[in-house]
């Protein structure tokens, strides 16, 4: 394998501070937050709208990246799962996938939401949501 680097493009501006304060997903009472970008991108916010459904990576710089099973969503009646067959923040390369709505655009400052990103997560990529149909 050969290792390769990623580069933050922007950082979420959240009112959640803390992992404890977060919800496990966006539809589950998150609220919206800022993503701000570096400048040396600002190109491709170009056609960046509000209304539009996107697909936000994220790295879960938070996350413990040894763990390699769990117990889904915390719960401990739950047996264990390995982390690939989980949406946990917990793996080797925590990506944070999440399905936001762009609600504002602001120069280098989007603001999307729902998202359960806390305050400073490094943002890695946008990407359109696609739906089944779309060309």
């Amino acid at each position: 394998m050969t290792d390769f680097q990623l580069r933050p493009i922007a950082r979420v501006q959240s009112t959640l501070a803390s992992l404890d304060s977060a919800p496990k997903q966006g539809d589950e009472g998150a609220p919206s937050a800022w993503l701000v970008f570096e400048s040396d991108v600002a190109e491709g916010l170009a056609d960046l709208r509000a209304g539009q459904q996107v697909l936000l990576f994220t790295w879960l710089h938070l996350a413990d990246r040894s763990v390699l099973s769990v117990r889904p969503r915390s719960d401990p009646a739950r047996p264990l799962a390995g982390v690939f067959s989980t949406r946990s923040p917990a793996r080797p390369n925590p990506i944070g996938l999440h399905r936001v709505e762009v609600l504002e655009v602001d120069g280098l400052r989007v603001r999307v939401g729902p998202l359960e990103a806390v305050d400073g997560t490094p943002v890695i990529d946008v990407k359109p949501a696609r739906s089944p149909g779309d060309g």
